[in-house]
C-alpha cells in the first residue's frame, strides 16, 4: 500500500534538478493555489519507499490522500483539475478518444528530451512562471476605442442632417414611417434605432451629441460598462437611420467591437484602470476572435472572388489609383515597379491568411501577428483614406499583447502598478461571458459561411441564426475590395438655369478639378464622396440615392450644398441637373511635368443621368 502524503492534501512530486520541471510547477502551483502541494523527490521520496526512484526521476507523481498514485500527462491534469476551469483538461483525457494516448505520448517525448523544451519554454512564454496579466491591455484598448468613437460620432455630425435629415438626401423620418407602414410592428425589430422615439426634426445630430459626450465620459474612465452600452446603442441607432451612408465595414466593426468590449470593461463605475479583478479570458478571446475574422476573412474574399488581379499579385498596381479616396502619397506609390507591387501583395496575403492562426498561439508567439497587422494598418492609412478603420484595426491588436510586453513599450515614468497577486473574475460574469462566447463562436461560424460559401447552401439553423442577429449588425462578415477595380469612373454633377451653359458642383475630398492634390481626410469619413465612388461603378439604379441627390439639389437644399465644396447656385437652384461620367486616370511623371503639376488626367464617357428637372425627371 503506498505511502500516504502528509497534510491531507494531493501531492505532486517532481524533479527538482530539472529546470523546465520547476518553472512549469511554479505555474501550476499558482493555478491551483493552496488545493495541491508540491515537493521535489529529492526531499520526499524517503517517505515513498514503494515508489522506484527511477520513476521519479522519469514523470511527475501525483500522491492523493487516499493513497492513489497516477503519473505522468495524467496526473498533470488531475491536478490541474484543482485549478478554476481545469477540469476540462482531465474531462477530455477521460472521455475524449485518442486524447489519452497522444498526451501521454506527447508528454514522454518532452520527458525525455527537457533541455530542449526549457528553452522553447522561456522563448516562447517567458523566463517568468507568472501567468500574463491584462489590466493594463484592456486600460489601452477601452482608451483607444472611446477615441475611435469620438471620431466617428464627430465626423458624423456635421454630415448627418445633409445625408438624412428632413431636408437631407434620404430623409430617416420618411424612411422609418415606409418601413412602419410595411413591416408594423416588426419594423422595430427589424430597424433597432433610438430614433423610433422621434423620427423627425434633429433626431440624427442628438444621436451624434450624445455618442460624443458618452465617447468622451469613457474616455475619462468614467463608469465603463454604461458608457459603453449607450455608445453601442446610440451608434447601432445612427447605422440604422444611416441607410447606404453608414454602410460600411468599419461601421460593422466598430458595432462589434463595442459589442464586445462590454465583456472586457471593468465591472466599476468610478475612474480607474480596474485592478479589483482583470478581464475574463473569454472575453479577451471574443475580441481575438474578431481581429481573426477580420483579418482571415479578409483575404480568403480575395483568393475566392475568382479575380486575376490578386492570382497574379497584380492587384495593387490598380489599388492606389482606384481606391474611393487616394492620399498624396498614393500618386507616388502607384508609381513603383511592378515587382514591388507584387512583393506587397503577395506580403498582404502572408498577414492575412497565415499570422491570423498565430492569434491562438502563447504570448511571446503572438508578437508577431501583432507587428504583421500593425505593419499593415501602417501601409494601409499611409495610402489612403478610410475613416477611423485603421485605427479601430490597430485598437483590436492590443488584446494580443500582455501588460508586460506593452510596459516595455509606454514610458517608464508613467510609472504603472498593476497586481502582483493573481485576482478572480466572479463566477456570474464568467459564466456570461462563457455564454456569450459560445454565442459568438457559433455565429461568427456561420457568418464565416455564409461570406465565403462554405457549405453552400448554409444548412438551415444556421440561416435563422443570421437572420435573427442581422438586425442588430454586430457579428458580422468582413471583406474589402473582393474584386479590385482597374479602372476609375468619376462623376461630375452640372446644374444649368437654361439649358445652354453648365456649372459644375465640386466635391471636397473626391476625385475633381486635375491639378488638385488627393487630400489626406482620415480620420474622418466623408460619406457622400465614398457613395459617389460606389455609385460610379454601377449605374443610377443601382444607387436609388441617387436621384434624391439630385432633386436636392434642383430644390437648392442647404443641408445637402452644404456637404459639397461650393455650391454654383448660391442664390437660385439651377432648373436643369446632369451628371456625366468620366474615367480618371494619375498622371505619369512625365505627364506632370508637361501640364504644370497636374496629379489627374481624364477621359469623358457620356452622360450617367439625366438631364432633369423637377418637373422631367
Amino acid at each position: 500500500m503506498p505511502s500516504i502524503p502528509p497534510g491531507g492534501k494531493p501531492l505532486l512530486v517532481f524533479d527538482g534538478d530539472c529546470g523546465f520541471c520547476r518553472h512549469w510547477i511554479e505555474r501550476w502551483r499558482r493555478a491551483t493555489g493552496d488545493k495541491v502541494e508540491y515537493a521535489p523527490y529529492q526531499q520526499v521520496a524517503a517517505w515513498f519507499p514503494e515508489i522506484p526512484e527511477e520513476r521519479f526521476r522519469a514523470s511527475v507523481q501525483l500522491i492523493d490522500p487516499d493513497g492513489r498514485v497516477t503519473q505522468g500527462a495524467e496526473a498533470v491534469f488531475r491536478s490541474l483539475a484543482h485549478a478554476r476551469g481545469g477540469g476540462i483538461f482531465l474531462a477530455a483525457y477521460r472521455f475524449v478518444p485518442g486524447v489519452k494516448p497522444v498526451t501521454e505520448l506527447a508528454y514522454r517525448i518532452v520527458a525525455r528530451n527537457r533541455r530542449l523544451f526549457s528553452t522553447l519554454t522561456r522563448w516562447v512564454w517567458g523566463p517568468s512562471p507568472d501567468p500574463p496579466s491584462y489590466f493594463l491591455a484592456r486600460w489601452l484598448f477601452l482608451k483607444g476605442l472611446a477615441l475611435v468613437y469620438l471620431l466617428a460620432f464627430l465626423s458624423l455630425w456635421p454630415q448627418i442632417g445633409g445625408l438624412v435629415g428632413p431636408g437631407g438626401i434620404l430623409p430617416a423620418e420618411r424612411y422609418l414611417e415606409a418601413a412602419r407602414t410595411q413591416l408594423g410592428t416588426d419594423a422595430y425589430r427589424v430597424l433597432p434605432t433610438l430614433a423610433w422615439l422621434h423620427p423627425g426634426g434633429e433626431t440624427p445630430e442628438i444621436l451624434c451629441l450624445a455618442g460624443a459626450v458618452l465617447a468622451l465620459l469613457l474616455l475619462a474612465g468614467v463608469a465603463a460598462p454604461v458608457m459603453l452600452a449607450g455608445l453601442w446603442a446610440l451608434y447601432l441607432s445612427i447605422t440604422v437611420i444611416g441607410q447606404d451612408f453608414l454602410s460600411f465595414q468599419w461601421d460593422a466593426l466598430l458595432l462589434e467591437a463595442g459589442f464586445l468590449a462590454l465583456f472586457v470593461a471593468p465591472m466599476q463605475l468610478r475612474r480607474g484602470l480596474g485592478l479589483a479583478s482583470p478581464p475574463p479570458a473569454t472575453g479577451l478571446l471574443m475580441l481575438r476572435l474578431l481581429l481573426f475574422k477580420l483579418m482571415f476573412m479578409s483575404g480568403m474574399v480575395k483568393l475566392l472572388s475568382g479575380d486575376p488581379s490578386w492570382r497574379d499579385l497584380t492587384a495593387l498596381s490598380h489599388h492606389y489609383q482606384t481606391q474611393p479616396l487616394p492620399n498624396p502619397l498614393s500618386w507616388y506609390v502607384h508609381h513603383l515597379p511592378l515587382g514591388a507591387h507584387q512583393a506587397s501583395t503577395a506580403g498582404m496575403f502572408l498577414v492575412e491568411l497565415a499570422l491570423p492562426f498565430l492569434i491562438f498561439l502563447p504570448r511571446r508567439l503572438r508578437v508577431l501577428p501583432a507587428t504583421g497587422f500593425l505593419l499593415l494598418q501602417v501601409g494601409i492609412a499611409a495610402t489612403g483614406n478610410y475613416g477611423f478603420f485603421n485605427l479601430l484595426s490597430t485598437i483590436l491588436v492590443i488584446p494580443l499583447l500582455d501588460d508586460a510586453m506593452l510596459a516595455r513599450l509606454l514610458p517608464a515614468r508613467l510609472g504603472w502598478k498593476l497586481p502582483s497577486a493573481r485576482s478572480w473574475v466572479g463566477l456570474p460574469r464568467r459564466l456570461v461571458t462563457g455564454a456569450v462566447c459560445a454565442g459568438v463562436l457559433v455565429t461568427g461560424l456561420a457568418v464565416m459561411g455564409a461570406r465565403l460559401g462554405w457549405p453552400d447552401p448554409l444548412p438551415s439553423p444556421a440561416r435563422s441564426l443570421l437572420s435573427w442577429t442581422g438586425p442588430w449588425r454586430t457579428l458580422n462578415g468582413y471583406g474589402l475590395f473582393a474584386v479590385m477595380t482597374v479602372r476609375r469612373p468619376e462623376i461630375q454633377i452640372e446644374g444649368s438655369r437654361d439649358g445652354i451653359t453648365w456649372k459644375p458642383y465640386r466635391f471636397r475630398w473626391k476625385a475633381g478639378s486635375l491639378d488638385e492634390a488627393p487630400p489626406v481626410v482620415a480620420p474622418h469619413m466623408p460619406r457622400l464622396d465614398w457613395q459617389m465612388w460606389f455609385a460610379a461603378l454601377g449605374s443610377p439604379r443601382t444607387s436609388t440615392w441617387f436621384a434624391r441627390l439630385l432633386e436636392q439639389l434642383l430644390r437648392g437644399s442647404p443641408e445637402v450644398t452644404g456637404l459639397l465644396a461650393d455650391n454654383p447656385f448660391p442664390t437660385d437652384p439651377p432648373r436643369q441637373i446632369r451628371a456625366t461620367l468620366y474615367e480618371y486616370r494619375f498622371t505619369s511623371p512625365e505627364e506632370a511635368r508637361a501640364s504644370g503639376g497636374n496629379w489627374w488626367k481624364r477621359e469623358e464617357k457620356g452622360i450617367y443621368a439625366g438631364p432633369a428637372s423637377l418637373r422631367a425627371p
